[in-house]
């Protein structure tokens, strides 16, 4: 069966044909690629930027971004290299242009309906702590913590998506972790 046919069936890691049918001018195989990895990019424009509405606009650019640079991937294989890349220089450009007070709690806006209110509630706690601690982060941190904790990319792909060195990253990850731990106590020791 072709591929194209019907691309809801396709695996995210067969992204050849669909990719090769982009570049030939198929808006529906350039659909196809947007949903097979809007929810990578929309998940982790989330985690760096921390309101939904930014990372929306950041998932828009990037896959704005994709639709031009077609003709320049050379193949599928590092489509989810390249798309991490973008992500994290959109999401980079929007935090210097916004001032931080303009941030709402994420939590509430992916919250699961119908929910327990008490784990309801817990959760939501558990995501705002996590989103102020990373708010103490440089966006350098905060990308290298994102894309090798929370989006669970190895430290050889994390280098290769921020241009930087494994040892770079591993320090960057350590420093954000102790800056995390630090804030996470102080943060529960005024609750108590």
């Amino acid at each position: 069966m072709n591929a194209l046919a019907n691309p809801d069936i396709m695996q995210p890691a067969d992204d050849t044909e669909v990719l090769e049918a982009a570049r030939a001018g198929d808006l529906r195989a350039f659909e196809s690629l947007m949903r097979r990895h809007e929810r990578l990019v929309l998940a982790t424009a989330l985690r760096l930027l921390g309101t939904m509405e930014d990372a929306q606009d950041a998932s828009q650019e990037v896959f704005l971004r994709l639709y031009r640079n077609l003709g320049k991937l050379e193949n599928s294989a590092n489509l989810a290299g390249w798309l991490y890349r973008v992500t994290v220089n959109i999401c980079h450009d929007l935090r210097r242009r916004r001032p931080e007070e303009t941030a709402v709690d994420a939590a509430a806006e992916i919250e699961a309906p119908g929910a327990d209110p008490q784990q309801a509630a817990a959760a939501n706690e558990r995501r705002r702590v996590l989103e102020l601690s990373l708010r103490q982060l440089s966006g350098k941190q905060r990308a290298a913590l994102v894309l090798r904790d929370l989006e669970g990319l190895s430290t050889e792909e994390v280098a290769a998506i921020l241009g930087t060195s494994q040892a770079t990253v591993r320090s960057q990850i350590f420093q954000a972790r102790i800056k995390i731990k630090d804030f996470v106590e102080r943060y529960f020791r005024r609750r108590v």
